[in-house]
């Protein structure tokens, strides 16, 4: 069974960060303005602008992919209320996250609302992440995942090392294999020797995309991170649909079936029983091989 641990969805995207509007372009909507650039943020396909479950169940399907965590993103905007529609919807299939962004504290809506965990983009707040310790003890608490995503920051890193020495309770992943292609990143893989710490591999292939598949360097370093923390706290993630503008969906993670790098059992706990374990899934589908008619 394989889950993917970090993927993205939306209904609109329309957001507005550090005072530039990022938003889905008219005429070509698979195309975004992204900080004053053009930049494709679909795949070529999707042309009304819109990431919907249905679109990644489809994808999802073919791929073999039994379940997947949708996290939020700041560039994204707001798909709390969408979010919550697609978890009532098909929740068989995917575990979604609220959206705790630089104004979140203990009292904010979004912590009433079911979801089971929440997503902080934390390399887009410039606050120091002490200020949102009642919202990290109330998760805690409430035993919600947190799902972090953190800056090349050495500052940054060393104030949520002290988060998690404060919250020894509080369940979190950090988020894109902590950027594993800067120079802080082992310091942020070693975040994950706290007892409830998980590590997740969101957008690995666009880390190394100069590299582009089979990514033996992705490959490489996914072994070496097992070397300091263990492969039982590693999971895949592919950060769809932004990666798949570059590759298939199914080459997101077939380059780690393929490599002769990891063992079977490895390759196991990394795409799937370690999600399942941490998550929570329960009743996974087990989808078939359907044939390509270009076979």
């Amino acid at each position: 069974m394989i889950i993917d641990a970090h993927a993205h969805l939306w209904r609109e995207q329309n957001a507005v960060v550090d005072g530039q509007h990022i938003y889905a372009l008219d005429g070509n909507r698979s195309r975004s303005m992204f900080f004053g650039e053009e930049r494709q943020m679909l795949p070529p396909f999707m042309i009304d602008g819109k990431n919907t479950a249905e679109v990644f169940i489809s994808n999802m399907d073919y791929a073999q992919v039994s379940a997947a965590v949708v996290v939020q993103e700041i560039i994204d905007g707001n798909q709390d209320n969408y979010l919550l529609e697609v978890q009532k919807m098909y929740g068989n299939r995917f575990l979604c996250c609220g959206m705790l962004d630089e104004n979140a504290d203990a009292t904010s809506p979004v912590l009433e609302k079911p979801f089971a965990a929440y997503a902080m983009p934390g390399h887009r707040i410039k606050k120091d992440l002490h200020v949102f310790m009642p919202v990290f003890k109330r998760l805690e608490k409430e035993g919600k995942i947190l799902d972090m995503c953190l800056d090349d920051d050495e500052r940054q890193i060393g104030q949520f090392d002290e988060v998690l020495q404060e919250c020894p309770d509080l369940k979190v992943v950090i988020g894109h294999f902590g950027m594993v292609t800067t120079p802080n990143w082992k310091k942020q893989i070693m975040l994950a020797r706290h007892d409830n710490v998980m590590i997740e591999s969101g957008g690995i292939t666009w880390l190394y995309n100069s590299e582009f598949y089979p990514f033996p360097s992705a490959v490489r370093s996914i072994k070496e991170a097992a070397d300091m923390v263990g492969m039982d706290k590693l999971m895949w993630g592919s950060d769809y649909p932004r990666t798949i503008t570059a590759i298939t969906y199914r080459m997101s993670y077939d380059f780690i079936v393929k490599s002769d790098m990891m063992t079977q059992d490895e390759k196991e706990l990394f795409l799937g029983k370690n999600a399942e374990r941490f998550y929570g899934f329960e009743e996974l589908r087990e989808l078939p091989y359907i044939k390509n008619m270009s076979e």
